[in-house]
Order: structure tokens, then sequence, then C-alpha cells
């Protein structure tokens, strides 16, 4: 247990072998998912209600076993509100903008949580702050080449920027929320919660619901197994014994698998101009990650 808490607190400590695998699959995971989002044409808020209900079906009788604690419940309802925020800012991103933009964007998520941490009253040392300020000009160099390009690549990028605040949000209150409760209860709870909260929405905004082709169906399974199950589970699962910065770190290795996946799938090939802009925002993150202290524990005491 000392051990765990120390890897929990620690944003350079290498994960263990175990974990490092969770990860490695859990990148593949949320690597497939910008393009199958690219793919489909089912509207943004239904598709997350599938995707969502389908990932929460499949855990619950696993979560079952786990019932009787509920101290953090609370902690995973607001997760998986968040968790719909996010998935709305981001599919609406894979929509408008590249798919190579859109997850360099997203991987802007630390910077947002070094952010938050600074908020509530946290140092952020000086070489995070050249990370932060490496990072704005590779968005910057994205969103002016998005610009030239349309305001739909532009309104993208804004999405995706968005998503990366609340997926820093997500990713916090799950490291918190499974020190008292099992990773299965946990994304249960949040993916049925995401679901509910596209629900109404779906509905008031009159979405189609229903008759979509046989191939749109097999994009929302393969969301469920690939983003769901292998890539959000396998990052919840490895929070209850690593950083929050650590797992925001390997995440940065989404854009490489989604951009790959993209020229290969939609023969989406980015332009050149962005990939400057690309480098600078991992570079910068990384800045951001490797020089800022622990996260979980400022951000998210009691």
């Amino acid at each position: 247990m000392p051990e765990q808490k120390s890897l929990i607190n620690s944003h350079t400590a290498m994960p263990g072998r175990k974990d490092l695998i969770r990860l490695g699959i859990g990148i593949i995971g949320i690597g497939v998912s910008g393009p199958l989002i690219a793919l489909s044409t089912m509207p943004v808020v239904t598709l997350i209600f599938w995707r969502n209900l389908g990932g929460a079906l499949v855990i619950a009788p696993f979560a079952y076993k786990h019932r009787k604690n509920r101290d953090a419940m609370p902690w995973a309802v607001l997760g998986g509100f968040v968790l719909a925020m996010h998935f709305i800012a981001f599919f609406l991103a894979m929509r408008l903008t590249t798919v190579a933009a859109g997850t360099a964007l997203v991987a802007l998520q630390p910077i947002f949580a070094a952010l938050f941490l600074r908020i509530r009253g946290g140092h952020i040392p000086s070489r995070a702050w050249l990370g932060m300020v490496v990072s704005f000009s590779g968005v910057l160099l994205i969103s002016g080449v998005d610009l030239t390009i349309s305001l739909r690549s532009f309104a993208g990028d804004v999405a995706a920027i968005i998503s990366a605040a609340l997926a820093a949000i997500y990713v916090l209150i799950g490291s918190k929320a499974q020190q008292s409760l099992e990773t299965s209860s946990y994304t249960a709870i949040c993916y049925a919660t995401c679901a509910l909260t596209a629900l109404p929405i779906m509905l008031i905004g009159g979405f189609k619901i229903w008759n979509f082709s046989g191939n749109e169906w097999w994009l929302v399974i393969g969301l469920i197994v690939f983003a769901q199950l292998l890539g959000h589970n396998m990052f919840n699962s490895a929070l209850k014994r690593v950083s929050p910065a650590v797992v925001s770190l390997i995440i940065f290795f989404e854009v490489p698998v989604a951009s790959v996946l993209a020229i290969w799938w939609l023969n989406q090939t980015p332009p050149i101009a962005i990939l400057p802009g690309i480098i600078l925002i991992l570079g910068g993150c990384a800045l951001v990650v490797l020089r800022t202290r622990p996260l979980k524990a400022e951000l998210l005491h009691d």
C-alpha cells in the first residue's frame, strides 16, 4: 500500500509492468476512437449515448460485486457528467477538424491540470510555465493554419481545446474516486451517468435515435470495445496506482496512433504546416508534466 501511494503521488515514477501493459492497450484503444468517430455519421449525442450505455452494460456485472462500497459514488456521477461534456466537445472536434490536429489539441490536458493546480494555490515551477508557452505557440500555429483552411476547422480546434480542459477534470476526478471505489464500479457508474446526460439532450434536440445503417452500428460496437473497454477502462484502472500526471503524459501517444489510422482509414493527411504545431504542443506538455508537482494530492483533497 505505501508503494502504491508513492506511485500515485509521484509524477515521474515509471509505472509497474502490469500498468505499462494496461496503458499500452489503452493508447491503442483511444487512438482508434478519433478515426471511428470521424467515420460515423450518427449524431454526436446519439453516438455518445449508445457508446456509453453499451460500456456501462458490459461492465455492470463486474461492478455488482462491489456494490457495497458507496463512499465515492458521488465522485463517479460527477465524473460521468464531465465525461459527457468532454465527449460532446471531442466528438465535434473529430467531425470538424482533422483527427491529427484535434487529438494534438486534446493532448493539452496536462496543461489544464497544472493550471487548475495553480488556481487552487499550488506552485508551478518556471520550466513548467515555459512548457505552457511552448504548447501555446503550437496551439496558435495549428489554429492559424486551420483558420486559413476554413472556419469549420477552426471551430473544431476550439472544441478540442475545451475537450482537453474537461479531460483534465475527468482524469483528476477518476483518480480521486478510485481511492475508495473499485474501477469496475467507478466506470459503470461513470458511463451510465454519461449516457443519461446525453439522453435528454438527444431527445430535446430531436436527434435521430434508431434506424441507422448496419455500418453505423458496427462503428458504435468498435467504440465500445476499443475506446471504452480497452481505452478508458485501462486508464481508469491504472489511475488506482499511477499518478494522473504520468497517465496524462502517456496519453500523448494517442496522437500518432490516431493520425496514422486517420491517414489509413480516412485518407486524411494533415496539412504539413500543422506538424510543427503538434510537436510544440507535445513537447511543451511534456515539460509541464515533468516539472509540475503531483496533481492528485493538490487538486482533489477533501
